[in-house]
């Protein structure tokens, strides 16, 4: 594809008359920088604010202020079914069946409510098996999670390693990790997009593995929701957790998603912690002092829902309906593509050595070494209103987010990036 592209103004400009995505950039808030917009690289930590999110959030704060409690039954959308609208958009973009989906806290606390019912420890077999490096908080989860039932993490995480030199992890490892302990796992967690290198797990051979193993596994979809084609539930995946302020757009902080097997949907020896909105919906008001789950991963809930902070993600989901993942995967994948082109057409005129550590099991990001640069090229990138993202020891993650970001960025970007090179040399 490479082969077909040009770093001219022109050929940028081409692409986005031609792009059938490029009219709902104008449906997202860009923050400006010197009068212009910035060239926004970091929808992999946050999305950008929907403009329809002001109008949700301020319909619920007019119910509040018109109705008071009387919102919850009586607001165009009555606040204690709000989340309900929610599971089937959302469900879409995993692969999922509404049942199998809700939308509630954020997602350590899920991952960890999850844990309650999905990491089951019994006799030689407690070890949990996660890649080298997860990202921190699943790493503090997981180390806790075997405190608290009373196992070492040195002794009870199984790390799958990447293989010396390289920067990507093999399918293969992790299958044989599998078989290897299979008579010692308790639970295989892994991330279903790395947050560092941006590489895209193939989480159907992987959790194929696990199921036949018989191993119960889950992921962790921070970095995969929204950006990739899921299909947990054909994949058979017993649960999954992923947040929605990053490709989601949600907004900072927000609600997590949920996904939970069907086949562990109605099954009374489950264990979990439960709470009064995971009660049926019939009977909740009853206040009856036994829990009467919902048949629906909405068992899984503990509290009504925070209906300020999911209004923006009703904005956005309008927009995920609308398109669909098929066609943002389709420009996802162009513009990435160009993306890498750009980089290896500055790379050559400045004699420079970016080395690109994301395989080509990839979503929108690529995460670049900058051989020979460092930190002040980032922040002179910064200085010039381009908003990437910087990892130790000298990486920077571009994720040109296909609901918003344009072929002209990929440009803007280059030209920018090639002036801040010559400047620094």
């Amino acid at each position: 594809m490479s082969g077909d592209f040009q770093f001219t103004e022109a050929f940028a400009r081409s692409l986005d008359a031609s792009d059938p995505l490029a009219q709902y950039r104008s449906q997202f808030h860009f923050p400006t920088h010197k009068g212009q917009e910035v060239i926004y690289f970091t929808g992999n930590s946050l999305g950008l604010q929907p403009r329809e999110a002001n109008r949700y959030v301020q319909d619920i704060m007019d119910d509040w202020k018109s109705l008071a409690v009387e919102g919850h039954f009586k607001a165009e959308r009555p606040w204690w079914t709000y989340h309900e609208a929610l599971t089937a958009p959302m469900a879409k973009i995993v692969g999922a069946l509404p049942d199998e989906v809700t939308v509630m806290n954020t997602l350590t606390v899920n991952l960890h409510l999850l844990m309650v019912s999905f990491y089951r420890p019994e006799g030689k077999r407690y070890k949990i098996l996660c890649e080298e490096k997860a990202f921190p908080s699943d790493q503090y989860m997981l180390k806790s999670q075997l405190r608290t039932r009373g196992y070492s993490p040195d002794e009870g995480l199984v790390e799958v390693a990447k293989r010396p030199g390289e920067n990507a992890w093999h399918t293969e490892d992790f299958i044989r990790a599998i078989e290897t302990h299979k008579e010692e796992l308790a639970l295989v967690l892994l991330g279903g997009v790395n947050y560092y290198n941006g590489q895209v797990l193939d989480m159907k051979a992987i959790t194929a593995a696990a199921r036949k193993a018989r191993v119960m596994i889950g992921w962790d979809l921070a970095h995969a929701a929204g950006n990739v084609a899921l299909e947990l539930h054909d994949w058979d995946v017993d649960f999954a957790a992923w947040c929605t302020y990053k490709y989601i757009n949600s907004g900072p902080g927000n609600a997590s998603g949920v996904f939970i097997n069907q086949r562990h949907l109605n099954d009374p020896t489950i264990p979990r912690f439960e709470g009064w909105w995971g009660t049926k919906r019939e009977t909740r008001f009853q206040m009856t002092p036994d829990f009467d789950p919902m048949p629906t991963a909405e068992a899984w809930q503990l509290s009504n829902p925070p209906v300020l902070s999911l209004a923006p993600l009703v904005a956005s989901l309008a927009l995920f309906e609308e398109v669909g993942m098929p066609a943002l995967i389709a420009k996802r994948d162009s513009l990435t593509a160009y993306l890498e082109f750009v980089l290896g057409e500055v790379a050559r005129e400045t004699n420079s050595n970016f080395e690109i550590i994301t395989p080509e099991a990839r979503g929108c990001q690529l995460s670049v070494y900058l051989h020979g640069q460092g930190r002040p090229l980032f922040d002179a990138l910064m200085e010039q209103g381009i908003i990437p993202d910087w990892r130790e020891p000298n990486v920077i993650r571009l994720a040109p987010a296909p609901f918003y970001c344009s072929y002209l960025d990929m440009y803007r970007f280059g030209k920018l990036l090639k002036a801040a090179i010559e400047s620094l040399a």
